[in-house]
């Protein structure tokens, strides 16, 4: 999913956030919680306001999935926000070592986790967690505490595996943690 999504920034010299929709496709939620999520912490997540550009478009998503949508909707303006290819690509490529890692160590377990019940809660827990991402971004790639949440929650999504859903809610604890510092400090 990855290599088909630097794909678009092969020679182009924007990608929009419709582009990655139309070659992830339809599959499920899962991969349109975590491409943003990863997008955001790779380099390219540095730029300003698009953290809470990617946050945005999470909690979209994450609230259609929390309504039971069986297809994903998006709105024109977002799908037409975009970033220059060669960044999209630069960033991804220096991701790609970890998410081939974990595209190794992932596997189906501990199903309860991924169950259409709790789904929904993780679907709550991604619109809390991209309503923390504005003023974290404040603080120099603080946003990335709840972005890697919510990229274990797409990944564990993405692959059924209930373990990496389960280590995204401890990671989601932590970011609330940092957001509740974030906003008081």
């Amino acid at each position: 999913m990855i290599d088909e999504v630097i794909g678009l920034g092969d020679g182009e010299s924007e990608v929009s956030v419709g582009d990655i929709q139309g070659t992830i496709g339809q599959r499920s939620f899962g991969p349109f919680l975590f491409v943003p999520a990863i997008i955001e912490i790779s380099p390219v997540g540095g730029i300003p306001g698009l953290p809470t550009l990617l946050a945005a478009i999470i909690a979209l998503f994450a609230l259609q999935l929390l309504f039971g949508r069986r297809h994903l909707w998006m709105p024109g303006f977002l799908a037409r926000r975009s970033v220059k290819g060669k960044k999209l690509e630069k960033g991804l490529n220096k991701v790609r070592p970890v998410v081939r890692w974990l595209d190794k160590v992932s596997r189906q377990r501990l199903p309860w986790a991924t169950s259409n019940a709790f789904l929904r809660v993780i679907a709550v827990l991604c619109v809390l967690l991209a309503l923390s991402v504005p003023p974290l971004e404040l603080l120099p790639f603080a946003s990335t505490a709840p972005f890697s949440a919510i990229c274990l929650f797409g990944l564990g999504i993405t692959t059924r595996d209930g373990a990496a859903i389960v280590l995204g809610l401890v990671v989601t604890v932590g970011a609330f943690v940092l957001a509740g510092i974030g906003l008081t400090g």
